[in-house]
């Protein structure tokens, strides 16, 4: 089938990292504002099967070691293709794409971020041409509803730019689908097991008000996904019985992730960042992290390019959330998610949230409830951990309430179950004393309270000065 492509395509390189030293070119990515990926479902006489259209610098005309916006547009046709569909078949793009070797695809929608190895450049793989060729195959012949496929990859920023905004404004009218659907009313939930390549044990649980963590996939999209190819990657998962309203634990999902997880991941809160956390990838839109000295959440997405108010940027924490661990006080969230009634909600929801981004707090202003929002610091209200409690203080914040009560009683010490913060997870642990090899099986180091302190070369803690 990829006879003509110069490199191996194939499962056995979904996965693959490229570091910077080994990159050829950059698309997309945390430097670059304008990139998106889309599908458009069309009449099938406005499409060409297997036209790929490149606007812009072609791969072997880009220097070496350099960023550059990308935008793809993808564009479908069949009897049984239709407009719900263009989400679903959208995030395949991701899947199929990690197929070629040397060929890094992360992220979705307005996030993406790909890199192409040096050596699978070397090998010959210089144009888009052959990655629209293998994409164009693979939706072909893995969703066989799709009678015609024609691929644009464009590089060129000014014609990026309308498109761009274009793409925004129809992922916003997807997500707007879901919200005024409740989890109650609904018998099933769904699953995307997309990015276990990446994180094995890493299992999205998708549900009305609880979005898949990537942004790209919402109810209606995993009802459509399993309805075209119920053995695929998104799934049917039967709710079960309720075991924890509050914190969204249901007993199909415990199965259910038990099952995916090959047994690492045995129960799930839906609601909740503490106790049995909902898994992360690495896909995540944006953040949900804890701050022990004030027992409140800051909120960061994958754009903002600063540290954050305990002084770690995105990256950082991104390490500590993704991998599809539970890691407790590190959540992957979704946009959409934030915008949910559900959002965080056994935690306190929004009247726990201290700390966003201001273009954050901005974006999400509707969904925030007004006696809280102006209480919600951002990176121009304060820089440290004690401004944003003099801030807090001085907004009246309600997660002040949780500081009344003593230093024992607020703290996610205890996170909701009785357990104490986790800040530490692994599956076999060996340890090595008196002659005898011990394993700690599925250890989990806690603590009553967690601070990070962010370190500078040479020793010194971040804020202080030399002596």
């Amino acid at each position: 089938m990829f006879e003509k492509i110069p490199v191996e395509v194939g499962l056995v390189h979904e996965g693959e990292r490229v570091r910077k030293n080994d990159m050829q070119v950059e698309l997309g990515g945390p430097h670059i504002a304008e990139k998106f990926e889309i599908v458009r479902v069309r009449p099938a006489d406005q499409i060409e099967d297997g036209a790929i259209r490149i606007t812009g610098p072609d791969i072997s005309a880009m220097e070496e070691g350099k960023s550059y916006p990308i935008g793809i547009v993808v564009e479908i046709a069949g009897a049984k293709v239709e407009p719900d569909l263009e989400g679903v078949v959208e995030r395949r793009i991701h899947e199929y794409s990690n197929f070629i070797e040397g060929f890094m695809h992360l992220n979705q929608r307005y996030d993406i971020w790909i890199r192409l190895s040096k050596k699978s450049y070397k090998k010959g793989l210089t144009s888009f041409r052959f990655i629209g060729e293998v994409m164009h195959e693979l939706f072909k012949n893995e969703l066989p509803i799709i009678e015609k496929v024609q691929i644009t990859f464009i590089t060129d920023p000014d014609t990026i730019r309308p498109l761009y905004a274009e793409a925004l404004t129809t992922y916003e009218a997807r997500d707007a689908r879901a919200r005024g659907l409740s989890d109650e009313e609904v018998d099933t939930f769904y699953g995307c097991a997309l990015c276990q390549s990446f994180a094995p044990t890493h299992v999205c649980v998708i549900t009305p008000q609880r979005y898949a963590n990537c942004g790209a996939i919402s109810w209606f999209d995993g009802r459509a996904a399993a309805g075209i190819d119920p053995k695929g990657p998104i799934y049917a998962i039967e709710k079960g019985t309720c075991i924890d309203a509050e914190k969204g634990e249901y007993t199909g999902v415990n199965e259910s992730a038990k099952k995916r997880s090959m047994g690492e991941v045995s129960r799930v809160y839906l609601y909740s960042a503490f106790g049995y956390p909902h898994t992360s990838c690495g896909c995540f839109e944006g953040i949900a992290f804890y701050i022990p000295e004030v027992e409140g959440f800051g909120i960061v997405l994958r754009g903002f390019r600063d540290v954050t108010v305990n002084g770690l940027p995105f990256s950082t924490m991104a390490d500590s959330t993704a991998g599809g661990r539970q890691i407790d006080g590190f959540h992957g969230i979704s946009i959409e998610y934030m915008r949910s009634k559900k959002f965080m909600d056994a935690d306190g929801g929004y009247n726990r949230v201290v700390w966003m981004p201001q273009e954050t707090k901005e974006r999400l202003k509707q969904y925030i409830p007004e006696s809280v929002y102006g209480a919600i610091a951002t990176e121009k209200d304060v820089k440290s951990i004690p401004e944003l409690k003099a801030f807090l203080s001085a907004h009246d914040h309600p997660v002040m309430k949780r500081w009344e009560t003593g230093p024992e009683a607020g703290q996610d010490a205890l996170a909701g179950d009785g357990r104490h913060v986790q800040v530490f997870s692994g599956g076999d642990i060996p340890l090595t004393s008196g002659g005898f090899r011990i394993i700690l099986k599925n250890a989990r180091i806690t603590a009553e309270k967690v601070i990070i302190q962010p370190i500078r070369p040479g020793g010194e803690h971040h804020g202080t000065q030399k002596p």
